[in-house]
């Protein structure tokens, strides 16, 4: 099953480096990127001959143009997916400009360099299928499968509305400890905080696009920033009150909603 990569960015050339290891044929273009003269394709044209897949793996901003500047050349013996950490207005954009005729579906793998080079596992990706195609998210899954990959399928909304509550928060809360100067000497951090070593690492090696995406290409992300913005608001206020006592961090989600219980 032979894959047209268009995008060799960090995260672009980690899921090469994973399609090869699984036994897949890949052929990269991306002109902004120096790609290694075994992948590199001449030209999109070159990049689509005989591929089954194509895989879009540039910033979400990139998206629609390379869309519309591929479409030319995409035949309906090509299933496209899109890689991006947002999903609500890329899937938009597949069914727009793909339609029916085009097989399509939205992907957002859930690891990176980070995590591929640690070799974190299980490997998840959430998958958004089109209605329109249903078959190629049938086959989409299969591939991402035959990477090792869990697979999790949700509507694109669905999908924004629980990052803008995860991803989005951990980076904006990690950007914050960077930009305070916080984490880089972890000599004596204690256990508590250095479970935030893998978010402030991800900040510190984030391309610069990742960040803008998840945060201003999330419709959700801005209500979930303030939303913890208030919530800290209104602890320090209480802090400042006297009630530290009260504001134990509950065991569990359920004792926190009923912070009466005994």
């Amino acid at each position: 099953m032979p894959v047209a990569l268009f995008g060799y960015g960090r995260f672009g050339r980690a899921f090469a480096e994973l399609l090869q290891r699984a036994g897949q044929a890949v052929r990269v273009f991306d002109p902004q990127a120096q790609v290694p003269a075994d992948l590199a394709a001449a030209s999109p044209e070159a990049a689509l001959e005989s591929a089954d897949w194509v895989v879009l793996a540039m910033p979400v901003p990139a998206l629609e143009s390379a869309l519309r500047t591929l479409r030319p050349w995409l035949t309906p013996a090509h299933t496209v997916i899109d890689v991006g950490s947002v999903k609500e207005r890329p899937c938009a954009l597949l069914d727009e400009v793909l339609g029916a005729s085009i097989p399509h579906a939205g992907t957002h793998p859930l690891f990176g360099p980070l995590s591929l080079a640690r070799d974190e596992r299980p490997l998840r990706v959430v998958l958004c299928a089109s209605a329109r195609h249903p078959q190629a998210a049938a086959r989409t899954r299969t591939l991402f499968e035959t990477l090792g990959c869990e697979v999790i399928e949700q509507d694109a909304a669905t999908h924004d509305r629980a990052m803008a509550q995860t991803h989005a928060l951990a980076f904006f809360i990690a950007r914050a400890l960077v930009e305070m100067g916080i984490g880089e000497d972890l000599r004596t951090a204690p256990p508590s905080f250095l479970g935030l070593a893998n978010m402030l690492a991800a900040v510190r090696g984030d391309a610069g696009h990742l960040f803008a995406a998840i945060q201003r290409d999330n419709p959700y992300a801005a209500a979930a920033r303030e939303d913890f913005i208030a919530h800290l608001t209104a602890i320090h206020r209480r802090l400042a009150g006297g009630e530290g006592e009260a504001l134990a961090i509950p065991e569990s989600a359920g004792e926190a909603l009923n912070p009466s219980t005994p």
